[in-house]
């Protein structure tokens, strides 16, 4: 039975970044920069399905406390447990309950948005928006840029005014998981360093998604990628170039959508 929430789950594309660069006025460091800290800079899990965060203070508030009986609805935040598909079981089990406010009450995606800010994300419902994080990191990283937008958001991270940002994108508690120092190193990471190579992890995302241990979703060709594109190309009869190129690119989605 094929899990719920897995849609086309298609990489970052070039496309993608510079619309969202220029939608905010800024350059791809300040993009990378929030998507480190929030999920390390990857939109979905092995299995294809969004990474997502389960809050059940949230379910809890949605739903005016009728479910605070259960380990999903609690008023106090806390009880997140293991990250990755542990947080879709605590989904499921709030989706029993009320499957809107359940979905309203994770966070979804490259950047990690709230269900419950689906308009302010442009979406005119949760599921709407739900659908799009499970299509593509590009869609993701679309949702990213109408919630700064919305909230005026994207002037902080023009500004690189993090603590700012931080308070804005993270809430008033932000201090206490050093959001705002987190964002200054990871910006200064960014501006310095080597940006992720979108080819590369695109590539790296996909042989994820066959098992082929890549390592770390990163952009960066490092020996485990090499290896795994190296594995990959030899089972499909492409050219062993050991590259993320165009030819392995198109394999690599073709054999995932069929």
């Amino acid at each position: 039975m094929p899990l719920e929430f897995v849609g086309q789950s298609l990489a970052l594309s070039t496309a993608g970044m510079s619309a969202a660069t220029s939608a905010l006025s800024v350059n791809a460091p300040e993009i990378w920069t929030v998507l480190h800290v929030e999920t390390s800079g990857c939109g979905f899990l092995p299995d294809r399905r969004p990474p997502i965060l389960f809050e059940r203070h949230i379910f809890s508030l949605l739903t005016n406390h009728r479910f605070d009986i259960s380990d999903v609805s609690n008023p106090q935040p806390g009880g997140y447990g293991p990250g990755g598909p542990n947080q879709y079981l605590r989904l499921a089990n709030a989706i029993q309950s009320d499957r809107a406010a359940a979905l309203q009450s994770a966070s979804w995606g490259l950047a990690q948005i709230m269900g419950s800010n689906f308009a302010q994300a442009g979406f005119g419902d949760v599921e709407s928006m739900v659908a799009a994080m499970s299509g593509s990191e590009d869609a993701q990283l679309a949702a990213f840029v109408a919630f700064l937008q919305a909230n005026a958001l994207d002037q902080r991270l023009q500004a690189h005014d993090w603590t700012s940002f931080a308070r804005g994108y993270n809430g008033p508690n932000f201090a206490v998981n050093q959001y705002d120092a987190k964002l200054a190193q990871a910006f200064q990471q960014y501006s310095n360093g080597p940006l992720p190579d979108l080819d590369v992890r695109a590539a790296q995302l996909y042989l994820s998604f066959a098992n082929m241990n890549p390592g770390p979703i990163d952009g960066m060709m490092g020996s485990r990628t090499r290896s795994a594109l190296l594995s990959y190309q030899q089972q499909h009869s492409l050219p062993q170039s050991g590259q993320a190129d165009a030819a392995t690119l198109a394999s690599l989605v073709q054999v995932m959508l069929a």
